[in-house]
């Protein structure tokens, strides 16, 4: 009898990782910028320097401790930033401030509500990601409630945030064998670590600290030419 793993399935053979072969019809791995904590001050120029080097396809807002007047006070010029470049702005875990702000998106983290209220209340055009660790069985159910998206990590050590979960990139490759819905690789994320991760079939790469700890400029570079 074969053991089955914390989600009740069949554990996943580390190997097929290197046996998995993109499907071809998925479009590339593509950049998905997520803001640091502190968005003020100079950071305006900085998100339209970092979204000026290189085609990135999202930019989630993540920023804490402030209300929602606050936090739409400096969402508002990152927003038309990002419209002007045709980015997606994703706000991160707060639905009423994806309302207020008419965000093209929002993120949600496991104690942050369900896909199928905040489908509800925003509506069927507004993109919909749910953080799903190393958890298969949570993918799937997040699938089931209608997110558009789904995200895995963190793969590598990260100070962006607290992280208790750690899946193999082989996730990925069996996520993408069996499911349409995007998946996307976080966590530590560098163009230096990142090739197995597309490799195993991320359909995107969320990165915070390796563009904003330093030059974003040259960072977004790194990570197009990884991805083109």
């Amino acid at each position: 009898m074969t053991d089955l793993d914390e989600d009740g399935l069949p554990p996943l053979d580390p190997n097929f990782a290197d046996q998995f072969v993109r499907d071809m019809r998925r479009p590339r791995c593509q950049l998905y910028l997520i803001s640091p904590l502190d968005v003020t001050g100079a950071f305006p120029e900085r998100l339209k320097r970092a979204l000026g080097a290189g085609p990135v396809a999202a930019f989630q807002f993540r920023v804490k401790g402030v209300d929602q007047h606050e936090a739409a006070r400096l969402a508002e010029p990152l927003q038309k930033i990002c419209a002007d470049a045709d980015v997606a702005f994703i706000v991160n875990d707060d639905v009423s401030l994806t309302k207020r702000l008419g965000a093209d998106g929002v993120h949600l983290g496991q104690e942050d509500g369900d896909p199928r209220e905040a489908r509800s209340e925003l509506g069927p055009q507004v993109q919909i990601g749910v953080t799903c660790h190393d958890s298969r069985h949570l993918a799937m159910e997040a699938g089931e409630a209608g997110a558009d998206y789904v995200a895995f990590g963190a793969f590598y050590p990260t100070a962006t945030k607290e992280t208790r979960h750690r899946p193999e990139p082989v996730i990925l490759s069996w996520w993408s064998a069996l499911f349409e819905l995007p998946c996307v690789a976080i966590g530590g994320i560098t163009p230096d670590n990142a090739a197995p991760l597309v490799k195993a079939g991320a359909d995107f790469l969320a990165v915070s600290n390796a563009v904003w700890g330093g030059d974003e400029e040259a960072a977004v570079k790194a990570f197009a030419e990884l991805l083109n």
